[in-house]
Parts: C-alpha cells; structure tokens; sequence
C-alpha cells in the first residue's frame, strides 16, 4: 500500500509541474505587460519589449539567464546583454569573448546586441571591489542609448555570492533609488535561493510558483537542451563540477525576479 501512495505522490507532483509549465506558458507575456505597466493590443507577441540583461563574465548569462533569454527570444522581444567584464581571470579574455558570442548565438542573441566592456578598472576577479559610480555610469548610458524599458540581473545575493555580481546589484540600485533610470524602464533582480532549492533541478519549480515573486520565467526539456548547448560553449569554464551544475541547477529551468523599486533609499557609494 504505501509504494503505491509513494508512487502516486510522485506522479501527482510530476503532473503538477507539468500543469504549472504549460499555464507559465500561456500567461507570460501578460505577466511581463502587467508588470511593466506596458499597454499594448498585440497579445500575440512582445515585440515592445526591450530588455538588457546585465551581467559580469561571460558565461553569466547562460548559467543563470538562460531561461529569461529563451523564453523573451520566444516572444519576439528585444534582447540586448551588457557583460561588464571580459573574463580575463586566467588570461583567457579573448577566448572567453568569443565564447560568449557562440553561447549568445544558441540563446537567439545576435551579435549585434551583445556589449562586452573590457576595462581594467572592472576586473573579472572575486576579490575586487568594483567602483559603483563607474558600474552605474556604464549601465546607464546603455540604458539611455538603447531606450531599455526591462533590465535584469543579479540580487544582493549574486546566487553565487560573487563579489562583481553584487555590485552589479548595488549599481543597478544606485540608479534606482537615485532616480536616474527613465520612468518607462523596469528593473528586475534574479532571486538567489538556498543551496538545496538550488541544485534539485525542475523538481524546485512547484516552490518557485508558489512564492511571491515579479517575474518567473520557465523552460522545459527543449529550452533546457537549448541552455545547455549554450553552456557547452563556455569550454574553458567546463570543469568537472560545471557538468554537475549543468545537470542540477534549477537555474536552467527557472529564474525568479523581484521588482528593484525605484525610490528614495540611502546607498554607500565609493
């Protein structure tokens, strides 16, 4: 009796994902227009959408942003990627570069909407203190000069704990709280979860859905060949513990955002 209600559990919260997949599916982009306060009568697609993902290394982007990518590439939106750092840790910078157009190809990002900025002031290095001011010049100007009205990245977290992709975070904040992004430009911060949500692949999705968030965005078994032939291209990252990552992180199948709120908010710059 009791394999038999294991088995029927285990069934049920399978279907119960797969239920939760196809609903994201049909009710994104009016998740996407709702929260971005953007009228618009076409339904079919999200052509007026504009969104930069911003991040710090190349690899970034398809480790963590994967699913955001694929599913805004899906809509037909705009998707533009500012890598803040060519990833020159090891002396490997202009294999990394390449690496991340080949990665950006296989998301749908073409080259043309890709920015690497290569500046020795922001250093691919864990134990660097990036310059905020600098960092929130750099985003801005992007932001300005490509009329954004959607920018995500990372938390306060960094979900590694990276030191440059926190302060991406503090930079993005800094804009907000300071009121230099443009009034029509809503910015995300991708959630950071714990070690255990993390690493239990889709199984985590029915806890993402539930909890409060801005965003989610979801793929399934096509969306997640397609992140993983991105990762592959990062070969010089590929390390035996990146296979592991691959296989088990939930952040190639979902990615939660919460709504950076654009205010008044006192902020250490330096």
């Amino acid at each position: 009796m009791s394999i038999y209600l294991i088995f029927f559990t285990v069934l049920s919260y399978l279907v119960w994902i797969k239920c939760i997949y196809y609903r994201h599916r049909r009710t994104l982009l009016k998740s996407l227009k709702r929260v971005m306060n953007v009228l618009s009568s076409r339904e079919t697609d999200g052509d007026d959408i504009r969104a930069l993902i911003v991040t710090a290394h190349p690899d970034d982007e398809c480790m963590f942003f994967a699913p955001t990518i694929i599913r805004l590439v899906e809509l037909k939106a705009s998707v533009h990627l500012l890598c803040l750092s060519a990833g020159n840790y090891y002396n490997q910078g202009a294999q990394r570069k390449q690496e991340l157009l080949n990665s950006c190809a296989v998301l749908g990002i073409p080259a043309s909407r890709i920015t690497i900025v290569d500046n020795e002031k922001l250093p691919d290095d864990p134990k660097a203190e990036w310059s905020i001011s600098l960092v929130s010049s750099v985003i801005v100007k992007h932001i300005r000069a490509h009329s954004f009205n959607m920018v995500l990245t990372f938390d306060g977290r960094g979900v590694s704990g990276h030191a440059n992709h926190i302060a991406i975070h503090k930079a993005v904040s800094h804009l907000a709280s300071t009121g230099q992004v443009p009034n029509d430009c809503c910015l995300f911060s991708l959630v950071t979860v714990g070690l255990l949500r993390k690493y239990i692949s889709f199984l985590e999705l029915p806890l993402s859905w539930l909890l409060s968030s801005g965003l989610c965005c979801i793929i399934g078994s096509q969306g997640y060949r397609q992140a993983k032939a991105a990762m592959l291209c990062h070969r010089t990252q590929l390390l035996w513990f990146r296979y592991l990552y691959i296989s088990f992180s939930r952040y190639m199948f979902i990615n939660t955002f919460q709504v950076i709120p654009q205010g008044p908010k006192n902020l250490k710059i330096y």
